[in-house]
């Protein structure tokens, strides 16, 4: 998600154009464009999309900020980075405000030159003080915490002059050249009222000030939100621009009700769609403008990591701190069901947080994995030393009565038992746990799991609150069950310090919604972060999945290896190449382009 470039003598496989994790940039310096990209692409149109169904609206322009929601894909049309990554390798990243950089031989410097060419949407000069800036807004007490766990290994930004600036590193880390060179840059200008700078905190809808491909135009607050391309876009024939931003012109329309948005889709109102439901796509897209060829359904493939869709236990409640409680829990879920009954067999079960990557552990573990694991003997799960979890079944020679049976004497090692009709612990205390959710729709998913944890004497309440309650719980982890989708990574670090590190599990709005605190993860995580090759970095990574899985902090959901998306042929068209890790909708809106009769329509 974050990328990053380097120069360092000691390394001659290193270029100033561009950095790989490991040495293995794919683009030469030089190079034209991407390859997944049209490089002909006609400019002019329109895409017409549609918000995030969870978030009704938004109410501030300031995507960094703790309070309040930003507009949907704000952050990723307005402001430039200093590096970019490609969607047809991992783990690297080339130029962009950066002209190139250099990485010190020891490993606790990257310095980054800016290039001069580089401009605000107000027209001034992207410099190192702007840069600076905005890593120390970043890092202060106005924004996310995960931006200050992201860059805990930071230990500052120098500016050297006018265009160059050098981070400090507290110790060798191969990814902070990427991290760095992924966060996001704004001018020192945004949120100045009359020569005087408003704290960050209260930059809400001031017009953001970047250096990014879209400006933000019309704007009907609870309806939509346009954004217009910078026709004086500095970077729009830089190599790694060329091909991409097509549409003059992107409107993120916003539907409150799922129902709302499809009947919108049949009828014309936006041109994209991706699904989720498998129901939807099975049953219900389709009518009259996919019978003309107008809509199309499309199934893309990719290659993206797995991710860790899951239910997550926070472990904060009392009832939700023994893993046998969380094993038997999960063990009540009957995946095979819901895939067969809800889902079309669409979908895989997830696995554990690495699925489809190198990092994902298999079997027992190695003698490298059990050099990390054995001096956390006595405080990790025994079974961390056996073979890896795999997630219950209930199809072939599993049952769920045969898991009940098991989370039952699970649930009795623990202290709980069936006294009255309800499952209770020695104070005659019933468990009754509440799942939140902020969609109605959810119920469906859960009500198998309700039914089979009522067999246990466990009542699971299903709780629907607004959107703005929702996050609001989640950022004080005032839930017990919630399920959270997690995007995957090829090379994990120190984001994995945000979802399951001691120091996250008792910061507010961090990551860590299971609440895990152990000193084991968190020496885990270090290793991981501190891998000098690919080769250390693999069995720690395996190990750090392993504690985590055998400690049943997240009951694993489900994930498709395809995007499946609904679009307008008849006003736009794609690139015949589609790149392995490609994400969805942002894929269209980066190299996808308007068909004549688009481009001819004026707005």
């Amino acid at each position: 998600m974050l990328v990053g470039l380097l120069l360092c003598v000691s390394m001659p496989s290193w270029a100033a154009h561009g950095y790989a994790l490991w040495d293995d940039l794919k683009y030469p310096a030089g190079f034209d464009h991407f390859a997944y990209v049209n490089a002909a692409a006609p400019k002019g149109g329109e895409i017409r999309l549609v918000g995030n169904s969870r978030a009704s609206t938004f109410d501030k322009y300031n995507p960094f900020t703790i309070k309040g929601s930003a507009p949907t894909y704000l952050s990723a049309l307005m402001f430039d980075s200093l590096l970019i990554g490609s969607l047809d390798e991992t783990g690297s990243g080339y130029g962009l405000l950066a002209q190139d950089v250099a990485v010190a031989p020891d490993g606790l410097s990257a310095t980054f030159t800016l290039r001069p060419q580089a401009r605000f949407h107000n027209g001034d000069p992207v410099v190192a003080a702007d840069v600076k800036h905005s890593f120390d807004m970043l890092m202060s007490k106005y924004t996310s915490p995960g931006y200050k766990t992201l860059l805990a290994d930071v230990a500052g930004l120098e500016v050297l002059d006018e265009r160059t600036v050098r981070f400090r590193f507290r110790h060798p880390n191969r990814e902070l050249p990427l991290t760095v060179g992924g966060i996001p840059v704004f001018s020192r200008q945004w949120g100045v009222v009359n020569g005087k700078a408003k704290p960050f905190d209260q930059v809400v809808t001031d017009i953001p000030i970047g250096s990014g491909p879209y400006k933000i135009g019309p704007v009907r607050f609870g309806k939509d939100i346009t954004y217009v391309r910078d026709p004086n876009y500095w970077a729009r024939d830089l190599n790694v621009r060329r091909g991409t931003n097509n549409f003059d012109r992107i409107t993120v329309k916003i539907y409150r009700d799922n129902t709302a948005r499809l009947e919108a889709l049949k009828a014309g109102e936006f041109d994209l769609m991706s699904f989720y439901s498998a129901g939807d796509w099975a049953r219900r897209v389709r009518g009259k403008r996919f019978d003309t060829g107008e809509l199309v359904k499309g199934e893309f493939k990719h290659q993206l990591p797995s991710g860790f869709q899951s239910y997550f236990l926070n472990t904060r409640r009392p009832m939700l701190k023994d893993a046998r409680v969380r094993e038997a829990l999960g063990l009540a879920l009957d995946y095979e069901w819901m895939n067969r009954q809800l889902f079309f067999n669409s979908y895989q079960r997830v696995h554990g947080l690495f699925g489809n990557t190198d990092c994902a552990a298999s079997g027992l573990p190695s003698a490298q994995e059990l050099a990390l694991l054995t001096p956390w003997r006595g405080q990790i799960p025994e079974a961390t030393f056996g073979p890896m979890a795999e997630p219950p079944r209930t199809d072939g020679d599993s049952s769920l009565r045969a898991n009940l049976r098991k989370a039952r004497a699970l649930l009795n090692e623990a202290g709980w038992h069936v006294r009255d009709g309800a499952l209770r612990n020695d104070k005659g205390e019933p468990m009754v746990i509440e799942f939140l959710d902020s969609s109605e729709g959810g119920i469906r998913t859960v009500s198998q799991w309700i039914r089979a944890l009522e067999k246990l004497g466990i009542t699971l309440k299903f709780r629907v609150v607004d959107f703005a309650l929702y996050q609001q719980r989640l950022d004080q982890f005032d839930y017990d069950i919630v399920s959270l989708n997690i995007p995957g990574t090829n090379n994990p670090g120190q984001e994995f310090a945000d979802f399951f590190g001691s120091k996250a599990a008792k910061t507010e709005s961090s990551a860590n919604f299971a609440g895990v605190s152990s000193p084991a993860v968190d020496a885990l995580i270090r290793q991981m972060t501190s891998a000098k090759s690919k080769a250390e970095l693999l069995p720690a990574c395996r190990a750090l999945e392993r504690v985590i899985v055998h400690s049943h902090y997240l009951i694993p959901a489900w994930t498709s290896g395809t995007h499946r998306m609904a679009y307008n042929a008849w006003r736009l068209a794609r690139p015949a190449q589609v790149p392995p890790y490609v994400q969805g909708e942002a894929w269209a809106i980066d190299t996808w382009w308007g068909t004549p009769a688009n481009l001819a329509r004026k707005p």
